[in-house]
């Protein structure tokens, strides 16, 4: 008789069930910022805003759905509902109006706040490539998330707080809610190789006029760029970073890649010397230059190897006799730029409180009273009274129904899905409700 198989691979006696190094690893991936990038109304945005929604969630990578596929019958509520169990922090709603003006929404979940934002002006990738001489190729840049730039997003200290377009205070919780769309960079720890792009956020300082101190432009607008950093070594000749870069391919490659043809020349100086017959030596020094934006002095990197033990304490024993003659090692590289695009023109119109709604903070159209501040305050607080005690009866009546049924057990799992049916419902009246009091104060207004 043949013998039972015992299943071992992904049963309780598996010998590659998860360590410990591999769940921390997942809990720091999960305790990292992802996002949805998503477009409401499918099919009525337009083909250029649905492009658009791409290249924004290729920037965003790898943190975010990429594969994200919106249906017209998708609402808010839909993806907020998502949002907890897949452990998304960030919704990006991308939307058109009725006059044809295009509207970002950058909202924070569970609950808020959501920065409102008219794309004033936008790029696509495909328009970048295009315009440029040399474009960047898609590589390994978007394994890693891009380094965050911010400039201008708080006012100087010497500016009046009556003069600046936007509080202080919501100044600083823009910057907050920029700063976590990314996983925060600690300097001891990352390393260079892992930074391969740069994401720079540039606000426009409002305009003063000299005389009276007013400011003529009140907008908040934000400028987004998207650029690939690449690097060069310096202080080398043509032919010299030729040969360096084709030593580097072959090794990856395993093969002959871009090594120059010297079969005709006699000797390896006429390479380097004869620019008629090398094609690039020591001509002149615009050629040996470079076009970069900065250099920077780095440790030459050494590719470790998988070695046994002994010969681990010989290249030891050779590093350290090795050390007491050489020191370290520098070399120059030049910084370099490539936009990747997307480019984005971003005017900051409302801040809710909530998700996509709630008690607005900041209006740049809108401005109320004491008094109508004051009723909002009165209205909100009476809300909020209503909403506490709804919950306060539903506990009650929950705790009853399980007093009066005694033991947990099948009935227990039915009360338990009616306490979710009312809390859902809970939650869909107050939201309701808080629509209802931003359409009668005035508060409620579509962002054309």
């Amino acid at each position: 008789m043949a013998r039972r198989r015992s299943k071992k691979r992904t049963h309780v006696g598996a010998r590659n069930r998860p360590s410990r190094d591999v769940s921390a690893a997942t809990s720091v991936a999960s305790r990292s910022p992802k996002s949805m990038v998503i477009r409401t109304g499918a099919g009525e945005v337009g083909a250029s805003v649905s492009q658009l929604v791409k290249d924004v969630r290729v920037m965003m990578e790898p943190g975010t759905a990429s594969r994200l596929k919106e249906r017209k019958s998708n609402r808010l509520r839909d993806y907020t509902t998502m949002a907890g169990p897949l452990g998304v922090s960030h919704l990006l709603l991308f939307s058109r109006s009725a006059n044809g003006n295009t509207n970002l929404r950058l909202a924070l979940t569970p609950r808020g706040p959501t920065l409102h934002f008219r794309v004033e002006k936008y790029s696509l990738c495909k328009d970048i490539r295009k315009a440029m001489k040399h474009p960047k190729g898609g590589g390994k840049e978007y394994l890693t998330a891009p380094l965050l730039v911010m400039n201008n997003f708080n006012s100087p200290l010497e500016v009046d707080d009556s003069t600046t377009v936007l509080p202080r205070y919501l100044e600083s919780l823009t910057t907050t809610i920029f700063q976590s769309l990314f996983p925060a960079i600690s300097p001891q720890s990352v390393t260079l190789s892992s930074i391969r792009r740069v994401l720079l956020l540039n606000r426009e300082l409002p305009k003063c006029s000299s005389s009276a101190g007013e400011v003529e432009d009140g907008s908040y607008i934000i400028n987004l760029r998207h650029y690939a950093i690449t690097t060069k070594l310096t202080g080398l000749s043509q032919g010299i970073r030729r040969l360096n870069a084709a030593g580097k391919s072959s090794k990856e490659r395993k093969g002959r890649c871009g090594l120059p043809n010297l079969g005709r020349l006699e000797d390896i100086a006429d390479y380097f010397l004869d620019p008629a017959k090398a094609g690039g030596g020591f001509t002149s020094g615009i050629e040996s230059e470079v076009e970069t934006d900065a250099e920077i002095e780095l440790l030459e990197s050494n590719v470790r190897k998988v070695t046994s033990h002994k010969q681990t304490e010989t290249t030891r024993v050779g590093d350290s006799k090795r050390s007491r003659h050489e020191g370290s090692e520098l070399e120059k590289r030049a910084v370099k730029l490539v936009e990747l695009g997307p480019r984005l023109r971003l005017r900051m119109i409302k801040v809710d409180e909530g998700v996509c709604g709630g008690k607005v903070m900041w209006h740049e159209f809108l401005s109320k009273s004491e008094e109508e501040s004051k009723t909002m305050e009165s209205i909100w607080d009476e809300r909020r009274r209503e909403r506490e005690e709804r919950k306060r009866v539903q506990k009650e009546n929950i705790e009853r129904k399980l007093k009066e049924k005694g033991e947990l057990g099948e009935g227990g799992k039915e009360d338990d899905e009616e306490m979710a049916e009312e809390e859902w419902d809970s939650e869909g009246s107050e939201r309701d409700a808080e629509m209802g009091i931003d359409e009668t104060i005035g508060r409620g207004v579509k962002i054309d």
